[in-house]
């Protein structure tokens, strides 16, 4: 199939010529890559991708097409998508179509034939910026000065973008435990499906959400969900969170749950140079010395005092107007802080993702860990309802 051509061009004015994928036509976003060796469908449909440019470092794309099963949310909703060497034939007994088809039918443009390595080297070096991929436009100049017109991703306000409408429920698979109400900031379906695996029936509410509308589900315990954009900006599930915090019911956060946590207990938030993606990530879990194979998908992380980015984070409680906090997990990739553990009030998170859809299983237990500690807050007399 004869293609036609197109151009990725970044804010830097780096340029790079391959050929048009998916939908014909134009699209700007910051420009991120995920290392990821599978899973591009979970990547695709993940709204924590919002406004992103995903390139993927896998140099082979869409060789198992798609189904209707592996979906993480109802649309694909990265910004545009760049491959090296998309898959002539998707080829699986579960596939129900081809990955370019989704593409071009959900309107994604994309651009096949690039140098990723080279892309992806360049980003590590210079950091993640912004980026457009264009198959209408043949001048590079002209791309690059829509480009720098394109908001940063530094200041976006992107959650209540990808939140649910309103509110549903999952239901617990089983016998029922416990029901925890979920704030969507741009929740993955695995997320309530692997609560539901525990007896949990899990109410899903949109992320203007209130600490009444979480009372009225009756809920045990509180979930804070991934989702896209600057942690700075998202006062109000802050404030939600140091409700919750102090009315003393169970809280886990998971990803940009876990930012929204730390900012709740009073740390800042600060951009990573380009970002952790990809189902490959080595943590430490400090609590039992256990280095877990995790899925990540985060450009921001929590600044712990005492350690400046990069650095190792000490091994240490601080005092906060919630009592002692200290760092549950931490990346051995550069010592970003990925986890945080409350010793006073029933609080945990983690940076990265435990659901790992795609991704490996290590850290399937934190959902365990987080029934558990709804259990034992539910037996020692502590139990208050959201």
């Amino acid at each position: 199939m004869r293609r036609r051509p197109a151009i990725l061009v970044l804010e830097d004015g780096r340029t790079f010529h391959g050929e048009a994928y998916g939908s014909v036509g134009e699209t700007f976003g910051e420009a991120v890559f995920n290392t990821g060796m599978t899973g591009y469908q979970e990547t695709l449909t993940d709204p924590s991708y919002h406004r992103q440019v995903v390139v993927q470092t896998a140099p082979h794309i869409g060789n198992t097409g798609v189904n209707g099963e592996d979906d993480e949310s109802s649309r694909i909703w990265v910004a545009g998508y760049v491959v090296r060497d998309p898959a002539r034939i998707g080829s699986n007994w579960r596939a129900t179509g081809g990955l370019e088809d989704r593409l071009t039918a959900e309107g994604v443009v994309g651009i096949s034939g690039v140098d990723t390595r080279a892309l992806t080297r360049h980003l590590r070096e210079r950091g993640a910026m912004r980026v457009g991929v264009s198959s209408v436009e043949t001048d590079p100049q002209a791309l690059l000065a829509r480009v720098r017109q394109a908001p940063q991703m530094v200041g976006a306000d992107l959650s209540t973008e990808v939140t649910t409408p309103k509110p549903y429920v999952v239901g617990a698979q089983g016998e029922h435990r416990f029901t925890v109400a979920a704030l969507d900031l741009g929740i993955k379906r695995n997320v309530p499906r692997r609560l539901a695996a525990r007896g949990v029936t899990t109410h899903v509410l949109p992320a203007h959400s209130g600490i009444d509308e979480l009372r009225a589900t009756g809920a045990d315990a509180i979930f804070l969900s991934p989702g896209p954009g600057d942690p700075a900006t998202a006062d109000g599930p802050v404030a939600l969170a140091r409700a919750v915090l102090t009315g003393g019911v169970p809280l886990f956060g998971i990803c940009f749950g876990s930012q929204i946590l730390g900012r709740a207990l009073g740390f800042g938030t600060y951009k990573l140079g380009y970002g952790h993606r990809g189902i490959n990530q080595p943590v430490l879990d400090r609590a039992t010395g256990k280095v877990e194979v995790t899925s990540h998908n985060h450009g921001f992380a929590v600044a712990f005092p005492g350690a400046e980015p990069g650095a190792v984070v000490p091994d240490r409680v601080v005092e906060t107007e919630f009592g002692g906090v200290e760092v549950s997990h931490v990346c051995l990739n550069d010592n970003v802080v990925e986890g945080l553990r409350a010793r006073d009030v029933p609080a945990f998170t983690v940076q990265y993702h435990p659901e790992a859809a795609a991704g490996p299983h290590d850290a399937d237990y934190l959902f365990d860990r987080f029934a558990e500690l709804i259990e034992g807050r539910n037996h020692s007399g502590g139990r208050t309802n959201a």
